[in-house]
């Protein structure tokens, strides 16, 4: 029995060895993994490898939820098949519009990321302030006669969520289509309150979006942290709303201490709700949703009869963690190279890709004014010190930081030269440029984006400007945590 002997004596150095080697082995290949994803960019693989590396065991695990840069296998060759199906719907027969040949490279970019082309005859006005926004919304939903299809990340059942609810379940009742989409974790408060059940039983039609109701399992198919962050809304085919507020109170009570929260909104007529009206369509189909595509078959609201020259030109861009992963990045530098004189950038968050983060400074460098105001207080410290580690270079290259003071700047905007902005959900952050599914237009008219720059100012005067000085009253410690931070951007 010396055999027996044998295994008694060795057998636990061997299964030592056996499992150093395993999990040797398990590291090696999480990290080949990540170093070969299509869809990083060098610096979230090196990121990857090293927090793998620094925490064994946690790290995997980390990527495991974290790492990949897709929602999931199934559902990225849903929203690819469905991408396809849609595509094959033509706008039809809309206004050719003539864009000025500076700005023609930026509506190519945003134009390429859903097949959509730029469109005029629009006419759009800008909200004074969240409540009106939801005012307006209330009054449309109340006139829709055929359909009124809303998608928020955040739905709060307070006073202004509330609004809206009844007022789609009153358009239900008499006839309307109303259909509303959320997201699983942005609108977990709704989800779970008494007032999403009435909504179904007034015949409302409801989606949730990447449904974490178990995350547990949930969270073995798919990322967690992968959200529909759009705010879209499209009324009978031919209104749309556009900008960065949900549908919640401006005090926004489940952040309180942070409010009021201080959003932007567009409300538009004409033919680029249409290219709304299909984002919003992929997002229910890919959902759970029932087909309803023969929608995008009516054609896009026609303002010829009212004059081309009346509206703005305009392209929606909806992008997200499938096939369009880099369109607002892309978006955006391709902008930038365009600026001659002027660059205001309003966001809440600032955590970039260095390629978006060095065109904003070579901006500057080469002479364009450029002004980026964010919020003094963030809700996400992780990126409030990681937005602040880009002040030193920012300041080197002359761009000018303004810190907003009353409450949460939840705005997305930015204008150039005062003809072109910029307008949408997507935040100056990773998620939103790698992640998140995202809606934003791209539009040229010098007097809407007047309009638009003037409420960037507003904003920039209730700010209080960063400078050099106050960058150098900042600790060892303070710039150790936030460059410390800032280093881990491409993970955030």
């Amino acid at each position: 029995m010396d055999w027996a002997t044998d295994f008694l004596t060795d057998w636990p150095s061997d299964w030592a060895s056996g499992w150093t080697l395993f999990v040797f082995l398990l590291h090696l290949s999480v990290m080949g993994r990540a170093l070969t994803r299509d869809h990083r960019s060098p610096a979230s693989r090196l990121a990857w490898v090293a927090v793998i590396m620094a925490l064994p065991g946690l790290g995997i695990i980390a990527y495991f939820f974290f790492g990949d840069p897709s929602a999931s296998w199934r559902m990225d060759r849903k929203l690819t098949t469905l991408r396809k199906a849609l595509a094959r719907h033509p706008q039809g027969d809309v206004p050719s519009p003539d864009i000025p040949s500076a700005y023609r490279p930026s509506f190519a970019r945003a134009a390429a990321v859903n097949g959509f082309a730029p469109v005029g005859g629009n006419r759009a006005e800008l909200t004074a302030d969240s409540n009106e926004s939801i005012d307006w919304l209330v009054a449309d939903i109340e006139a829709a006669q055929d359909h009124a299809h809303l998608l928020f990340y955040i739905w709060l059942p307070d006073e202004n969520g509330t609004r809206v609810a009844r007022a789609m379940m009153a358009a239900a009742r008499r006839g309307v289509s109303a259909r509303v989409i959320v997201d699983g974790l942005g609108a977990r408060r709704l989800l779970s309150h008494p007032l999403w059940r009435e909504m179904q039983e007034a015949g409302v039609q409801t989606v949730v979006a990447f449904d974490i109701s178990y995350p547990l399992i949930a969270a073995l198919y798919q990322r967690l942290d992968i959200r529909n962050h759009r705010k879209i809304v499209v009324i009978d085919h031919g209104v749309t709303y556009l900008g960065s507020q949900n549908c919640a109170d401006p005090e926004f009570r489940i952040k309180a201490k942070y409010a009021p929260w201080v959003d932007t909104m567009l409300r538009i007529e004409g033919p680029v709700a249409w290219q709304a009206q299909r984002l919003f369509i992929g997002d229910w189909m890919a959902h759970g949703g029932e087909d309803i595509s023969a929608l995008l078959e009516r054609p896009a609201p026609d303002p010829r009869h009212e004059g081309e020259a009346a509206g703005f030109v305009g392209v929606m861009a909806g992008t997200g963690a499938v096939q369009t992963r880099e369109g607002v990045s892309d978006m955006i530098q391709t902008l930038l190279a365009s600026a001659q004189h002027e660059v205001m950038i309003t966001t809440p968050y600032y955590v970039p890709s260095e390629a978006l983060h060095q065109a904003i400074c070579s901006a500057a460098k080469r002479g364009v004014r450029v002004q980026i105001t964010l919020p003094a207080r963030n809700d996400s410290w992780v990126v409030n010190l990681a937005s602040k580690s880009y002040y030193a270079s920012f300041l080197r290259a002359g761009v000018e930081i303004n810190e907003f003071k009353p409450g949460l700047l939840h705005a997305k905007l930015i204008t150039v030269d005062g003809e072109v902005a910029f307008v949408g959900s997507a935040n100056l952050d990773r998620r939103s440029i790698d992640l998140n599914f995202e809606n934003t237009m791209l539009l040229y008219d010098p007097a809407l984006t007047r309009e638009i720059r003037l409420q960037q100012e507003a904003f920039r005067e209730d700010a209080y400007e960063i400078d050099a000085e106050d960058v150098a009253q900042w600790s060892r410690l303070r710039r150790l945590v936030m460059n410390a931070v800032g280093t881990m951007a491409p993970l955030l």
